[in-house]
């Protein structure tokens, strides 16, 4: 998540330099004051400089001194994960619903869109048919035609569509809290697997989570991610899904996470075969929905943080207040 700062000419003025000195300096005393309530005797302007950066390598690093001074106590606290066998009962008895169909992508959104395009696009037509003369011949013809070339993008590209269908899945009444739910979570899990968070964002058609470090980008892009690392990752891949599945009958936000952890499996080697690809699938679920439901109060505090826009830092400091 980037702040973008922009100062007008009039700020050259000896008043108005004034002026913005004294902001800074008001600014300044504040994050001390938060920083020192958050954290009393430690001092996390060097994890603030490191997430400003993108510095994925100066996070870790300054996540691991506060860990070391006692402040930063979830992160990476579960630096251990080993795939093993899953079964969908393990899911189910864990608390997920509706295992088998998890790994199913929802259309709700999309039959959503297309049911309004067409319902609607059909009673305009209707009404502007008993317009006078030609008008009431060619208005509907122009309106019906709406509903044909949505079908055909749909059909020929899908993916032009998804902007329109993710403004559209806005209007749901679920939708703020099932996207806070499903980014909250990647973002715990991440955090409690020791992956640095740089940024994320709740709004539509832009990055969400973002948390792969320079490293395991190195070895994703090179098709060099080995078990360990493709066992992690898929864990923080399949967060989303797996808070979805803890709250809700029907997943919906799970096919950007599938398609994630697909990437992950092709960009990984030795490769897998189908069956392992499946069981891993599966564990990946199981691990990273323990991880959120013994972490419960502590990610839907998350939740609230990231649903109020909160800064990177200040979710950090979310998760550490409410541990």
């Amino acid at each position: 998540m980037s702040i973008a700062a922009s100062l007008s000419a009039s700020l050259s003025t000896p008043t108005a330099h004034s002026t913005f000195e004294f902001h800074q300096n008001c600014v300044a005393r504040k994050w001390r004051t938060r920083a020192s309530s958050a954290a009393p005797g430690v001092d996390l302007t060097t994890l603030e400089s490191a997430i400003a950066k993108k510095d994925s390598d100066a996070v870790k690093e300054a996540l691991d001194q506060l860990t070391e001074v006692g402040w930063a106590k979830k992160w990476s606290s579960q630096p251990y994960v080993s795939r093993r066998m899953t079964s969908l009962r393990e899911l189910t008895t864990l608390g997920i619903k509706n295992a088998e169909n998890l790994a199913i992508p929802s259309v709700r959104n999309d039959a959503a869109f297309l049911f309004t395009v067409v319902g609607t696009t059909g009673f305009v037509g209707v009404l502007a048919g008993q317009l006078p003369g030609d008008w009431g011949f060619f208005v509907p013809y122009l309106v019906g035609s709406i509903s044909l070339v949505v079908l055909a993008v749909g059909s020929i590209s899908p993916g032009l569509l998804q902007a329109a269908i993710g403004g559209f899945a806005s209007f749901f009444p679920d939708y703020q809290e099932r996207i806070s739910r499903h980014e909250a979570a990647h973002f715990l899990v991440a955090y409690l697997l020791g992956l640095p968070i740089l940024g994320y964002s709740l709004d539509i058609g832009k990055e969400h989570v973002n948390l792969i470090d320079e490293k395991l980008e190195k070895l994703i892009y090179s098709g060099q991610l080995d078990a360990k690392e493709l066992d992690r990752l898929a864990v923080v891949a399949m967060a989303g899904l797996a808070a979805e599945g803890l709250q809700y009958d029907k997943v919906v936000g799970q096919s950007a996470d599938l398609f994630t952890l697909q990437r992950l499996i092709n960009r990984s080697k030795p490769q897998i075969s189908k069956e392992q690809q499946q069981n891993l699938t599966r564990w990946a679920v199981l691990f990273a929905a323990s991880l959120i439901k013994n972490n419960k109060v502590i990610h839907e505090t998350l939740m609230s943080a990231m649903a109020r826009k909160a800064t990177v830092l200040e979710c950090i400091d979310a998760i550490e207040k409410a541990a």
